[in-house]
Formats: C-alpha cells, sequence, structure tokens
C-alpha cells in the first residue's frame, strides 16, 4: 500500500514542536516503523529536507516568488496577495497553509496524497532544464499543491524551498532509523558503514530489507564519496609529539579538499570535503589526473591549490575559492584561476579497502598509482617522518616560507577512520603561535537590526561553535567587523533562506537576536583572545559555573567556508582547549 503523505506531515507538524534529541528521535522511530520498505528511501530523505545524498546533486530548482506562482495556480489566489503574506510571515510553508485552507470545494478532494507522488514529482523537477523548464516546474509543483490539505502543503513548500525548519541533524535520522527496527544497539556499526556509504535513505531501505545483515555487507564504492577523517588542532609542537612520538608531518595546503574516484576506462568524479561532485567545476584536475593514474582502480584524497602557473608557486585561497559553485564559463575560470593538486592519502585501490591499513601503507599504494613525472599539476604531498620538537619545528616554518598555511602531523601507524574527528591527525597552523589570531569556522544562528549607517541591513551577527556531543549550536561572539560595505549591504538577502520565526531548536543561546536562522552558513572568523562571558553558551559552565567563552574582537577574514557543513565548523571542545592553553601561556 502506497504511504499516504499525511502521515509524515503531521510527524513533522510535531517535530515543529519538540526541541530534545530524544523526542525527536522517538518521533522519527514511529515514523520509519510505519514506513514500508518501497517508501523508506524517499521519506528519509524528505524529512531531511533533499531528494538524496549531497552527492548526487538533486537541486529542487524552485525559488520562493516560483513557488507563490504554483500556490496561486492551485488555489486561484492572486500572487500579490500571497508575496504580501509572505512578507507578513517570512514563511513559505504557512503562505501555503493558509492558501490551502482558503481554496474553496476542499470536499472535491478524492486522491489521496502520497509520499511516492511527492517525490516523483519533486524529482521530475530536478531533471528539467532547457527552455520551458520553469514554467514545467510550478505545474508540477502545482499539481502536489491541488491534492494536498493545508497540513501536507505546508511541508511540500518547505521542502521546495530548502527550509524544513525541522531542527533534524542526519546523526539522528540515522538513530531512528536503527531503532525503528529494533537495532539501536547497533548504531556504532551502521554509522560506520553510513561513514563509507553516506546515503542515509539506502542505509533505512536496505536494513528494512535484510537488517543488519544486510548493511554489514556495504563496502567502499567507487563514485559513492567516503566521509573524510578530521583532525584535531594543536598551538604548540611539544604536544604533537608527546601524543604521537613519531609523527608523519604533511604540509598543510590552503586549498580545496578533494576525493578523487578514478578508473583505468577513463571514469573519474571529485567530490568535496562536504561530499558535493565537483567534477565538472575541475575538468583541468580531471586532465591531470586521467594523464597520471597508472592503477586499475582508486579513491584517493588530495588539495588542490590555486598556483602560479609559470613558477608553481601558491596563490590564495581566494582564488581558488572563485572555482567552486560555477556552472557557465569555466574554461574562462581555468585560466584565471590555474590550479594544482597535492594528493595525501589513499583509501582504496585495485579492489582493496585500504582504510584499515596503517598510513604509512596507504602513502605507498598512492606512490605506486601514479606516474609523478607525466603532469606538472599533480603531487605527493610534501611529508616527513618526525620525533622531536625542533624538527617538527623547523619543517613547520619551511611549509610557511613555501606558502602554505601549517602543517598536518599524523600518526604513521593510523588507520583511515571515515568520519571521525580525532587526535590521529593534529593541525598545527601558522596562527596558531600568537594569543588568538587563529581562525575558527562559525556557524550564523541569528542577527541584529542594523542602525545609522546600517540601517535597512545587519549590524552584526550571532555566531556559534558546534557541540557534536549533545548535537547543538552554542554562542561564541556578535560579529560585525571585516565585512565591506557590499558584502553588508548583501547580508539580509544572503541570510533569506535560512530565516525563521523562532530560535533553531538545536541553537542554545541566552541573548535574543531581531532575527534567528537556521544553522547553515559557516564564516571564517578571527579573533584577539577568548574570554569567560557571562551571556554566551560555548562551554558553558566547564570553566566557571554560569559562565561560557566568547572571542574577543571577532572579526570576518572575507572567507566564506562553504565548503564545510554546520556540523564542521570549530567545536565548543576546540574553543575550550585554546582558552586552557591561553591561560597556560599568560602563567609561563
Amino acid at each position: 500500500m502506497p504511504t499516504p503523505f499525511k502521515i509524515i506531515a503531521d510527524i513533522y507538524e510535531k517535530l515543529e514542536k519538540v526541541s530534545g534529541r530524544i523526542e525527536m528521535r522517538s518521533l522519527l522511530t514511529a515514523l520509519f516503523s510505519k514506513i514500508p520498505e518501497d517508501d523508506i528511501y524517499e521519506a528519509v530523505h524528505l524529512t531531511l529536507g533533499q531528494l538524496g545524498p549531497d552527492f548526487m546533486g538533486l537541486e529542487f530548482g524552485v525559488a520562493e516568488k516560483l513557488t507563490l506562482r504554483a500556490i496561486s495556480l492551485a488555489t486561484g489566489i492572486d500572487e500579490r496577495t500571497l508575496m504580501s503574506k509572505l512578507i507578513e510571515s517570512g514563511d513559505i510553508g504557512k503562505v501555503a497553509e493558509w492558501a490551502l485552507s482558503k481554496k474553496k470545494q476542499m470536499a472535491l478532494f478524492v486522491e489521496e496524497l502520497t509520499v511516492d507522488n511527492v517525490y516523483k514529482n519533486f524529482k521530475k523537477m530536478t531533471e528539467l532544464s532547457g527552455q520551458g523548464a520553469m514554467e514545467l516546474r510550478v505545474k508540477l509543483l502545482a499539481e502536489l499543491f491541488q491534492k494536498a490539505s493545508p497540513k501536507e502543503g505546508k511541508y511540500i513548500a518547505r521542502i521546495a524551498t530548502g527550509t524544513m525548519r525541522l531542527g533534524v541533524a542526519e546523526a539522528t535520522v540515522l538513530e531512528a532509523i536503527a531503532a525503528s527496527i529494533g537495532a539501536l544497539h547497533k548504531k556504532d556499526l551502521i554509522e560506520k558503514k553510513y561513514n563509507i556509504y553516506p546515503d542515509l535513505g539506502e542505509i533505512a531501505r536496505i536494513l528494512k530489507r535484510e537488517g543488519v545483515a544486510g548493511v554489514e555487507k556495504i563496502r567502499i564504492t567507487l563514485g559513492v564519496p567516503v566521509r573524510p577523517m578530521l583532525g584535531e588542532r594543536a598551538k604548540d609542537p611539544r604536544e604533537i609529539i608527546e601524543r604521537h612520538g613519531v609523527s608523519l608531518v604533511e604540509y598543510k595546503y590552503d586549498g580545496l579538499r578533494m576525493q578523487i574516484h578514478i578508473k583505468k576506462d577513463g571514469f573519474i568524479r571529485i567530490f568535496s570535503r562536504s561530499l558535493e561532485d565537483l567534477t565538472s567545476q575541475f575538468p583541468d584536475v580531471v586532465k591531470f589526473v586521467r594523464e597520471s593514474f597508472r592503477g586499475e582502480e582508486a579513491i584517493v584524497e588530495g588539495e588542490t591549490v590555486a598556483i602560479d602557473p609559470d613558477t608553481l608557486e601558491f596563490r590564495p585561497f581566494q582564488e581558488v575559492a572563485h572555482r567552486r559553485g560555477r556552472k557557465y564559463d569555466i574554461q574562462e575560470a581555468i585560466e584565471k584561476y590555474p590550479v594544482a593538486t597535492y594528493l595525501f592519502d589513499c583509501i582504496y585501490a585495485n579492489g582493496e579497502d585500504l582504510t584499515d591499513k596503517k598510513l604509512l601503507d596507504r602513502r605507498k599504494v598512492l606512490e605506486s598509482l601514479f606516474d609523478w613525472n607525466a603532469s606538472d599539476r599533480i603531487f605527493i604531498s610534501e611529508a616527513k617522518l618526525i620525533d622531536n620538537v625542533k624538527d617538527l619545528e623547523e619543517f613547520f616554518l619551511k611549509a610557511i616560507e613555501d606558502g602554505c598555511e601549517g602543517v598536518m602531523a599524523k600518526d604513521p601507524e593510523s588507520p583511515y577512520k571515515a568520519g571521525v574527528r580525532e587526535w590521529l591527525w593534529i593541525k598545527y597552523k601558522r596562527d596558531y603561535k600568537s594569543e588568538l589570531t587563529d581562525t575558527l569556522d562559525l556557524v550564523a544562528v541569528g542577527a541584529f537590526a542594523g542602525k545609522g549607517k546600517r540601517a535597512g541591513t545587519y549590524g552584526a551577527l550571532l555566531m556559534a561553535t558546534f557541540n557534536p556531543e549533545e548535537n547543538t549550536f552554542e554562542t561564541v561572539c556578535k560579529l560585525g567587523t571585516g565585512f565591506d560595505d557590499r558584502t553588508l549591504q548583501k547580508l539580509p538577502e544572503i541570510f533569506r533562506p535560512y530565516l525563521r520565526q523562532g530560535k533553531h531548536p538545536l541553537v542554545k543561546s541566552n541573548i535574543e537576536a531581531d532575527y534567528w536562522f537556521d544553522p547553515v552558513v559557516v564564516l571564517e572568523v578571527q579573533g584577539a583572545e577568548i574570554t569567560l562571558s557571562p551571556v554566551h553558551t560555548c562551554a558553558r559552565d566547564r570553566v566557571k559555573p554560569g559562565y561560557g567563552l566568547a572571542i574577543r574582537f571577532p572579526r570576518f577574514t572575507g572567507r566564506w567556508r562553504r565548503d564545510k557543513k554546520p556540523e564542521d565548523a570549530t567545536t565548543s571542545d576546540e574553543v575550550l582547549e585554546m582558552y586552557k592553553k591561553q591561560l597556560r601561556k599568560v602563567g609561563e
């Protein structure tokens, strides 16, 4: 039996009214328990506000204005009235709900809207291109609104525009999927498999069909990105040596991290740190890899940096960032912002999963897979085994002199732990040596209305760290400096897709912002020092009861971290560790 979309809409409505992770998981567990194998893939992804995993790149392509047009087409209410309602409420979902409740002849609804209906129409919308595509998208969306109840329409509108507002994290969905088949005790195994096959819908379908035994069969698959292994950060080389003894210290290139999937027959896919498919944006990298690869098939990782093509000297990160997200003028961008790729790891080669192999063994495999003389744009990362502070400091300074942002120190015995952040990999960057010229990647969770010269835009953004233990975002500063005039004026437009009426349920804040956002956008921030704060919630009560931590004199560096998901932002623990080291330095 097809699953009525009403079942999902009812749960979504309940999710909006709760904020605790356990409550959310309980509601989602009940939902996924009711949904059969045939619809579970679709239900999971719709709950996440998407049609498939990030690496599939399935974009709805529906803006608010087009959604209003579809609502108008379905209800007969003119677009001007609907726009007024949108300005009043700021929520496209509530506009759809209101319009559908006003529609006459509701009793004529005979065809029940199903999960399959909703998913298929949205999927068709992603497949349309060329002349007339926008009008066809509007018609497909209007079709759904015509069948929908007011409540169903609310969530259809939010899914279409990417503003689901449920506050549900992937980790919570994964736990609910496991719990729905009575396998919550196997959560760690399921998460491990998710890290090498990051498609929650497919994981759910396998669990429904085959149980945990089916998930155990999941293997690394060419064309499906593996969630990257991540590192912690150190401010002192002594800490690295104390932790590792001997460390493989690599240059930390200031570019875009790439995971490259290759087959001898010419198949190549490039994925970003956040698992976005970058292949079409970097045809030059595809060419260089193809020219140099000598294996059968492999998955390798590296950093792609902007370079001066004549000297091969590194150029600023902003130049390679210009290459990302482009759909047009690719060739012009290649010529204007040339790049080179420095490979540092291999997690799969010639049919063998290498993630359990030691780092040094993986590096040997990597060295054997390429002809390093075939291209002047593919290199293996500069690296050296180091067992003392003096040599590490010298290698670090050499990396800085060569144009890198620091070094990455890795335990040479370490396996590749997909999706995990541990001290097996440690970042040591140039700016870690001063009080806090260190940069942090913070999530914008709210904003404050501008005054005086900033009237009509935002005066400052409310920024937060991520707490992975509690799956929450904790405020750490107000950010109002570092923005040029043009960017300042555009801030309301940039954040409009993420506006919400109240504080997001995953945000912990004792400050009342004028505007609240879904925690999505990550910015790079520089500060002077970390101080105790009676109002901010970052690491609250962990240094002194009633106090959190705050960044003093924060400044936007100009770098929008679109390559990072909010869960990849600087953690509260990292800020706490920086604060402790800052205190130790003062005491020395």
